[in-house]
């Protein structure tokens, strides 16, 4: 046999299966029950700061101290 033969029998069987299999194992994390609270707290990441500004230390500077900022 030659190799493109070998690689499409491959592909045709444990491949499918295997991304079938990885397919379903991402849906049941995505959709798993506990997951409701954090799923909805990353859907509201754009409305945050709609009141105010957000604070410097939000922006990934807090290790920064509060004098050199000034």
């Amino acid at each position: 046999m030659e190799t493109y033969s070998i690689l499409r029998q491959f592909a045709d069987s444990w491949m499918m299966l295997f991304l079938l299999l990885f397919f379903l194992g991402v849906v049941v994390w995505a959709f798993r029950p506990g997951s409701r609270a954090k799923h909805r707290d990353i859907a509201n990441i754009p409305f945050r700061h709609e009141d105010k500004p957000a604070d410097t230390d939000s922006h990934g500077d807090g290790d920064r101290s509060k004098e050199t900022r000034k």
